[in-house]
């Protein structure tokens, strides 16, 4: 006791041990004690003495502290001391510390080296990490949290070694993703924070994290907490999100696919009442915002952040977040991160550009989001971040985006002006900013109309036609001569901001305007000022801020020689050269026109497409010009150089090349026009060819079921004749009082209609015997001399012989009907007989009666289905007489198109034996023009842009 009391602070009779002979002593009994309750107690001392003397603790009691929490496992109390003592070791954290004010300078160095020289310490062993793990895993709370809080400050101190060595545990990373689902908030809490320090930097581990469900895990925590109103819970979870999805192209298609993007939609609901945001608040949203940008990034692959766009619309995210662009009381650099977001949202997505473009400001009368943006990029009174995140939203809506261009620059073409003035168009917004006396407004709106005409011949022609009213009773000056006329003043002009930077705008803008347009050349040149101005300035030497301004006027009068098409006899492209050469010199040129890609701003405008700048001084370069500075700074210079011999041999080649090219596309497209119709071609002859084989098998399967049918009928045949036979042998009651009796009334109707027909021949036979004796008593009482009666005789005989064969017929027609009359009578008797045998025994024929009906209802069952099977049969017949048609049809057909097909080949190898010639062609063109020093592309590089720049071709057969 009395050396507890000397350890805690008691009273104690002589001198005090010193701090490290305590701790010792303590390390000496948590060593040899054999009682749980001494090492405890040893333990929690070695607790109470970690913080003040930190040095001696780690070197001395780390062993022991590590021996501890291998073999006491059983008591929670003694690990949970032991993890604390190593957590206030490790940990860097300077609250508790009482320090003298003359040694916090030094501090911090030695405290950070201290915290990793024991943390390399504790993970030079792996199975120390592991065991850990294994602790963390515990429910016991005094065991399960300051297990969790070292193994951050481990994280903190050695973050990638302690991250493999956990990569490589088994389930390492499962065990922590369970502090996620601890109902106690402190351990979640804490949990969350160690999950930051375990996935920074470390790919692999964020995958294993975000396919352990912590996105779902996260996205709930967000929710209980309140979203954007919860505490720091919220940023702790949004900064692991954004740890888990930064730069991670697997995470975000996961993070897509599981419909994670649709529960970020709450996050930004506000309300109309936006004043009064606390400061956790803010940062939760503003985290918020970077999370959407982080998944839309620009640096992400393409096709990942096209889908994103494409769920932020679906779901109404980007609705949402319009919402809070227009909404009033947003904080600043709220709005700003919002602009920023939107920005990078609708970014070369063409569905999303065009909803931002039918946003509608809620003010009266409404006017469109993107004109309330540019008057505040306009106004010099904005905030620069603010101005500088409008010009980037204004860059992301026009970029990929032809019919947006188009739009802004139709509102500054003459007939679609408001003649009115009642409202403001985005053309006259920019107009005003680019001849404002605010420099930073000049450079922006230079910007942003360089912007709308990126990549769009079209447009840059357009804009050739509009004009400017200067001053009352002088004429309209075009866009272009005002924009060179203040480039040409220069600091004659009064201006708030950088002098330089108006003409730096001025000169990008022409630049972009110039390039791939001749006829935007020709118009420059025409002014007879604009040569000479660039030329002397070229020509000066000035200072270093001016260095920028020479090497950008540079690359304007080298734009001007590369697209010039020669159409002004005084600017021809040789007279330029000359111009140069006299004045300025090429190699001083070229050194002017080097000094653009030197300059420190402009490493720093090509790094990424936002423009982000420390201060307005700096705002000098934007993303896509510096592009376009790398595109022509090297075609530049060797047009510089070349000779005018040299530039009509590649000008006459170029139109050679571009005959070849053009004969070459023709021949491809033609080419591949008959591999379309060779391709339909087969599929039609596959789909007739299937649609026999399917025809054929109909056929075999209608010829079986009609052989089928056929047997059917023959077996039902056979049945009724054995059915008959049955019947007559069983059922002599039913014939007499049945069938017979039918046949019997028939065949007396039948005699009847005989007797009748009978009587009415020999009624016709009596008419004609009464004719015959009058035609004889006649002959006898005329025939008196041969003279007077050869002609009655003559037609006498005729006569007679007529009625004698008409009588014989008459006889034989009666004997016939005299045979028939008896073999009816002898039937009828017969069935009388029948009938007169039959009444006696009908009355005990009852019990037969029920089977006599049955078989009838039998026999007249299978007469109906044999008639039924003769119909069938029948109309199979048919069937297979029209399939048997159809199959020689589609065999004809089958013929003519492999006859066709056959033609399509020859055709095709006609073609590419000509286009083989054609390359021979311009492969030793090629080679000429390599041996004259001009670039020529590949095969392959034509080849890949021959059908994505199209468009570029044709606009450049025009120029030249």
């Amino acid at each position: 006791m009395n050396f507890l009391r000397g350890v805690m602070g008691g009273p104690s009779a002589g001198l005090q041990p010193s701090g490290a002979e305590t701790i010792q002593k303590l390390c000496d009994r948590v060593a040899s004690s054999t009682l749980l309750d001494d090492r405890r107690d040893a333990v929690r001392a070695l607790k109470a003495l970690s913080k003040k003397y930190r040095l001696e603790v780690g070197v001395q009691a780390m062993e022991h502290l590590i021996h501890v929490l291998q073999t006491d496992r059983s008591d929670s109390e003694i690990i949970g001391y032991a993890l604390d003592t190593l957590y206030n070791v490790i940990s860097n954290d300077l609250e508790e510390e009482e320090q003298d004010d003359s040694e916090e300078e030094n501090l911090p160095k030695q405290v950070d080296d201290l915290g990793s020289q024991f943390t390399e310490i504790f993970i030079k062993q792996q199975e120390n990490v592991t065991l850990l793990l294994t602790l963390v895993e515990e429910f016991d709370f005094h065991v399960r949290w300051p297990g969790v809080k070292l193994l951050t400050s481990l994280l903190k101190q050695q973050g990638p070694q302690v991250q493999q060595i956990i990569l490589v545990s088994p389930m390492g990373v499962s065990r922590l993703m369970d502090l996620l689902a601890d109902s106690r908030e402190v351990i979640r809490n804490d949990g969350v924070l160690l999950l930051q320090q375990l996935t920074k930097s470390n790919a692999a581990i964020q995958k294993i994290v975000a396919f352990e469900n912590a996105f779902e895990r996260l996205l709930d925590i967000i929710t209980e907490e309140g979203n954007s109103d919860g505490g720091i819970v919220v940023e702790d979870c949004l900064l692991l999100l954004q740890n888990l999805l930064k730069n991670n192209n697997s995470n975000q298609n996961f993070f897509k696919e599981g419909s994670y993007i649709q529960r970020m939609k709450p996050w930004f609901e506000v309300g109309d009442d936006n004043c009064g945001w606390s400061a956790q608040k803010v940062t939760n949203l503003h985290l918020m915002l970077q999370l959407v940008r982080v998944l839309v990034s620009p640096t992400n692959p393409p096709g990942a952040t096209s889908s994103c766009q494409k769920a932020m619309f679906h779901c109404g995210l980007l609705q949402q977040l319009c919402t809070i662009l227009m909404a009033t009381g947003v904080p600043a650099d709220i709005l700003t991160e919002t602009i920023n977001t939107v920005s990078e949202v609708i970014r070369g997505c063409q569905m999303n550009q065009d909803y931002f473009a039918s946003v509608n400001a809620p003010s009266n009368p409404p006017r469109p989001a993107i004109v309330v943006l540019l008057m505040s990029m306009v106004n010099e009174r904005q905030p620069f971040v603010l101005r500088c995140a409008v010009l980037y939203c204004f860059q992301c809506f026009l970029y990929k985006n032809a019919k947006g261009q188009g739009e802004i620059v139709s509102t500054l073409l003459p007939s679609t002006i408001d003649a009115t003035g009642n409202s403001v168009s985005a053309g006259q917004l920019l107009c005003g900013g680019l001849f404002s006396t605010d420099s930073l407004s000049n450079w922006c709106a230079a910007v942003a109309l360089a912007h709308a005409l990126q990549e769009n011949a079209t447009l840059k022609e357009q804009l050739l036609r509009v004009q400017l009213a200067t001053s009352i009773g002088n004429p309209p000056v075009s866009l272009l001569q005002q924009c060179t006329n203040i480039l040409s003043q220069g600091d004659k002009i009064d201006r708030r901001g950088s002098k330089v930077q108006t003409r730096v705008g001025l000169l990008m803008l022409l630049c972009t305007w110039l390039s791939n347009c001749s006829i935007a050349v020709t118009h420059f040149l025409h002014n007879p000022a604009n040569v000479p101005f660039l030329t002397g300035q070229i020509a000066e030497n000035l200072g270093e801020e001016e260095q920028l301004v020479q090497g950008l006027c540079a690359l304007l009068l080298g734009i001007s020689i590369y697209y010039n098409d020669n159409s002004l006899e005084n600017y021809r492209k040789e007279k330029l050269k000359q111009l140069i050469e006299k004045r300025i010199g090429r190699e001083n040129f070229i050194e002017k026109l080097g000094f653009i890609s030197k300059h420190e701003l402009y490493s720093r405008a090509a790094q990424k497409p936002q423009p982000s700048f420390s201060s307005p001084d700096h705002m000098m370069f934007d993303h896509e010009f510096t592009k376009l500075v790398k595109e022509l700074e090297g075609v530049i210079s060797k047009a510089i150089y070349k000779s005018s011999e040299e530039d009509k041999k590649e000008e006459e080649v170029k139109k050679t090349l571009e005959q070849h090219d053009n004969i070459v596309t023709h021949y491809k497209k033609v080419i591949r026009e008959q591999d379309q119709e060779l391709e339909e071609l087969k599929q039609r002859v596959n789909t007739l060819t299937s649609q026999n084989e399917q025809l054929q098998a109909t056929v075999t399967q209608q010829v079986s079921q009609i052989q089928q049918h056929k047997d059917q009928y023959n077996l039902l045949k056979v049945q009724l004749g054995k059915d008959t036979q049955h019947h007559n042998s069983h059922s002599d009651t039913f014939q007499m009082n049945g069938i017979q009796t039918e046949e019997a009334s028939r065949l007396k109707e039948e005699l009847e209609e005989w007797k009748s027909k009978h009587e009415l021949l020999q009624g016709q036979l009596r008419e004609k015997d009464s004719v015959i004796e009058k035609l004889r008593s006649s002959q006898l009482e005329m025939g008196t001399t041969e003279q007077s009666s050869q002609t009655n005789k003559s037609g006498g005989l005729e006569l007679n012989n007529e009625l004698q064969k008409e009588l014989e017929m008459l006889r034989s027609q009666i004997q016939l009907q005299s045979a028939e009359i008896s073999k009816l009578q002898t039937e009828n008797q017969k069935l009388q007989v029948m009938n007169t045998t039959a009444d006696p025994v009908s009355g005990h024929s009852g019990a037969t009666a029920v089977n006599n009906s049955e078989l009838e209802q039998e026999i007249k069952e299978l007469k109906s289905e044999v008639k039924a099977l003769s119909e069938e049969k029948e109309s199979l017949k048919q069937h297979l007489d029209s399939s048997s048609s159809t199959v020689a049809i589609l065999q004809d057909e089958k013929t003519k198109l492999q006859q066709e097909v056959a033609e399509s080949k020859k055709e095709q190898d006609d073609l590419l034996v000509l286009l083989a010639d054609q390359d021979q062609k311009l492969s030793a063109l090629k080679i000429k023009l390599k041996d004259l020093g001009v670039p020529v592309e590949d095969e392959d590089d034509i080849e890949s842009g021959d059908q994505g720049d199209e468009d570029e071709d044709g606009d450049e057969e025009e120029q030249d």
